[in-house]
């Protein structure tokens, strides 16, 4: 018999959703579409305690069982046009033996029921533009690429990478 698959909000306070959050961000790390690059032993120790500080923040995640499958973190911004909030889904992972169960999809609507339940008006994320299952269930759930006036394109994800404060790791 098939365990029953289970998505519901992360309690950053509980230690067996703790371990999860940082056990499935460290595998989708070390994942070739999360850089290939495992957590360092800096984010692994401090991860939970740092998104638990931020109430703009939250995580969803699934379970096959009691097994930890799927973590989708988000972090509330703010929409200057509409001031209102907004929310990034800033990691979706699923374990490579579970993926193509639609888990991420059950994730993110979950984030989405809780986006919707702080009041905010748009949910964004980036994805990698070779990441085609990616694009394609974001794309059928209704994710688009952003614009304000066509003429001028859809908006491109950019980053700079900032040294570290003084006196930090």
């Amino acid at each position: 018999m098939a365990a029953a698959l289970s998505v519901r909000r992360a309690d950053y306070l509980n230690a067996r959703d703790a371990a999860a959050v940082v056990a499935l961000l460290d595998a989708y790390a070390s994942d070739p579409a999360g850089g290939g690059e495992p957590l360092s032993d800096f984010v692994k120790v401090n991860l939970v305690r740092e998104l638990a500080a931020r109430p703009q923040a939250y995580s969803v995640l699934a379970f096959d069982g009691e097994t930890p499958v799927g973590l989708v973190n988000c972090i509330e911004g703010f929409s200057s046009f509409k001031c209102k909030p907004l929310v990034n889904v800033h990691d979706v992972a699923v374990l490579a033996s579970h993926r193509g169960r639609g888990i991420a999809e059950q994730m993110l609507a979950e984030a989405e029921r809780i986006a919707v339940e702080r009041g905010a008006v748009k949910m964004t994320l980036e994805v990698l533009s070779g990441n085609a299952p990616a694009r394609k269930l974001y794309q059928r759930i209704g994710y688009a690429g952003y614009q304000l006036d066509p003429s001028m394109g859809t908006a491109e994800f950019m980053q700079k990478l900032l040294p570290p404060a003084p006196g930090s790791d």
